[in-house]
């Protein structure tokens, strides 16, 4: 059924009342940043965009040292995955490295793409050359995994003419992040990091020429609120918000690790800012924890019906959930 196919599967907000404390989210916890939120309140939503976003993909542009004519903009990284998988240039075979993600696979149903799913590293350089596009997620999301193959890949793609997507939604939120190689393309959600992810905005950047790209989006793709949005991200205070804020974030994920271990539960730890715990039935924990005020995702929708992908939450947050926890391992959840 159609309306099985392009339902959401992302599994993470719901629409019940607010939490008091939301560990499904991977915003920025310490957000919003100030600096991007006065500049989204200071839009003037009477009037409309520059259709063309003309000085906002040169600001993009100078800002990542490309041409103008490299940028896209777009309403979210989201909205631009569902736009590259209809462009009649890189149709054909798509592949992905489960479990990541959602929405490369979600966008390939509609599309009619095959659809390729590597089951390791290895597998995925080995289809690579089958490809016609290809995402990574750096950091991998849900798993916070950072990819040691990423320049392999990029030269993989390069010789076989395969169009290899590297999804940056957390990489400024990254510890130790990796080098991003030549020639790939590259998404950017910045409304993670700044911590506004209500603001749907996000762009690509190609290193080819995205004109004809840009014209496949409905007209006024980005909101005034978006276009300012992403000029403030680039701007020093923004930039140096972000900065200031990722050490706390790292000090808070692997505290949060250490209080669930300390639970007797395994931990995935990787180098965002979030990470991974097994509690065994997952969507019963999660609902569970959202009975008592704590939102957590669940992570059956990625294929890990075991796992929580908890975010970096402040302390009182963390006690909040980590009490849960264990009134929830007293009464033997594993049972259920």
């Amino acid at each position: 059924m159609i309306d099985d196919v392009l339902k959401p599967i992302h599994g993470g907000t719901d629409s019940g009342p607010p939490p008091r404390f939301d560990f499904s989210t991977n915003a920025n916890a310490l957000g919003p940043d100030p600096h991007a939120l006065q500049a989204v309140q200071a839009a003037d939503p009477s009037r409309y965009p520059d259709p063309l976003y003309t000085v906002l993909h040169q600001a993009i542009a100078a800002f990542h040292q490309v041409a103008p004519e490299q940028v896209a903009v777009g309403t979210g990284t989201s909205e631009l995955i569902h736009r590259l998988v209809r462009w009649r240039w890189l149709r054909g075979p798509m592949l992905i490295l489960p479990p990541t993600f959602s929405e490369y696979a979600r966008a390939a149903q509609p599309a009619e793409l095959p659809l390729l799913q590597a089951h390791s590293p290895e597998e995925f350089l080995q289809l690579l050359p089958r490809a016609t596009l290809a995402f990574l997620c750096v950091p991998n999301n849900p798993t916070g995994e950072v990819y040691p193959f990423l320049a392999e890949a990029a030269q993989t793609a390069q010789r076989h003419r395969a169009t290899l997507v590297l999804d940056l939604a957390y990489h400024a939120l990254t510890q130790n992040p990796p080098p991003l190689p030549q020639g790939v393309w590259r998404l950017y959600g910045p409304n993670k990091a700044h911590g506004l992810t209500g603001v749907r905005a996000g762009y690509l950047v190609a290193p080819v020429d995205l004109t004809h790209f840009r014209h496949l989006a409905p007209s006024w793709v980005l909101s005034v609120h978006g276009e300012a949005f992403l000029r403030a991200s680039l701007e020093p205070p923004s930039q140096t918000w972000v900065a200031q804020t990722r050490q706390t974030l790292w000090r808070w994920r692997r505290e949060l690790a250490q209080g669930l271990r300390k639970l007797g539960l395994e931990v995935q730890e990787g180098q965002a800012n979030f990470l991974l715990v097994r509690v065994g039935p997952a969507t019963q924990v999660a609902q569970a924890l959202r009975a008592r005020g704590l939102r957590v995702r669940d992570c059956t929708s990625f294929g890990l019906n075991e796992y929580l992908r908890l975010s970096a939450q402040p302390p009182e947050a963390q006690k909040a959930l980590l009490e849960a926890l264990a009134d929830l391992l007293a009464s033997n959840w594993k049972a259920w």
